[in-house]
């Protein structure tokens, strides 16, 4: 797209150092009752057979959002056209002069949000691609290639917190899901056990956040009755939010938060369903894989 104007008389593009554009994702899905992300193994230098976050740089007549769809089809197997249906949002840019070292590279960073999907593959410079489960607590920080352990704990922080006043948890579900499905994202994300029926109370109170689905109720495991199906309803702000719950450490329970209520940070102490979302993230990477930080740095702030 051309936004016209004309280029000034003896203007030289050659007078400013260049540098490229990148994108980065941090893909997250709930498997198995755990938060994962998306991660490939780097097959080339610099940082090769180190783990990073998907991503590509941009093309010479593409926007960054364009690559990111691009990047986010090739790495989960999807076709552009289904991979435009899912959750993908800006979170920030990452512009360090030294994050790179082959050149200076501005990075504008995605978080995407996508239901559980089939193994992925490895696309363009990557070795290997795999879901890797997200740890609860804070340390050991996960090393990853160039600056993407920040740009890891940003979106999950992000996502953390828009789980309170948004409907993003639905982005995780099925299009039909049972509310025990859309709890246990929350309890994924969170890292915190929700009581059953307020929870219930406050997701079918809330005008927008879920529509049933007509049809026979799904049977989820157990021994009690089938459980009704609903879909996303068509509001994306939460009224009132859905505020996260604190660790009640003498009860050893969580309860929920009273605003402006700003809960403490993680400690090592904590058991996991104490720990809200942490100020970094851990992983667990497939066995035998090396987890790599950059020269003379420590763990990403």
């Amino acid at each position: 797209m051309s936004y016209g104007g004309d280029v000034p008389p003896g203007y030289d593009p050659k007078a400013f150092e260049p540098f490229a554009v990148t994108v980065d994702l941090a893909v997250f899905t709930v498997r198995d009752a755990r938060l994962h992300v998306l991660l490939v193994r780097r097959g080339q230098a610099p940082f090769e057979g180190a783990w990073a976050l998907p991503g590509g740089f941009v093309l010479p007549r593409e926007s960054a959002e364009r690559a990111a769809l691009r990047e986010l089809a090739e790495e989960t197997g999807l076709s552009e056209s289904a991979a435009a249906g899912l959750h993908l949002e800006q979170l920030r840019t990452y512009s360090e002069p030294d994050r790179d070292p082959r050149m200076r590279v501005v990075s504008v960073a995605f978080a995407a949000l996508v239901p559980d999907l089939p193994e992925p593959r490895g696309g363009g410079d990557a070795a290997e691609a795999q879901w890797v489960r997200l740890g609860e607590h804070p340390e050991p920080a996960l090393r990853l290639a160039f600056d993407h352990g920040r740009i890891l704990a940003d979106a999950r922080r992000r996502i953390g917190d828009k789980l309170e006043y948004t409907t993003l948890a639905t982005e995780f579900c099925p299009t039909e899901f049972t509310l025990g499905e859309l709890q246990q994202v929350y309890e994924t994300v969170w890292g915190v056990t929700l009581d059953r029926p307020n929870f219930r109370r406050k997701v079918l109170a809330t005008g927008g956040f879920v529509e049933p689905v007509g049809g026979a109720p799904r049977r989820t495991g157990g021994r009690g009755k089938p459980a009704a199906l609903y879909r996303a309803g068509g509001a994306a702000v939460l009224h009132p939010p859905l505020l996260r719950p604190v660790a009640d450490v003498s009860a050893g329970a969580a309860v929920e938060a009273q605003p402006p209520v700003q809960p403490p940070g993680p400690t090592s102490a904590q058991a996991p369903g104490d720990v809200r979302v942490p100020a970094e993230v851990s992983a667990e990477l497939p066995e035998g894989q090396p987890s790599v930080e950059r020269p003379g740095e420590g763990p990403p702030a």
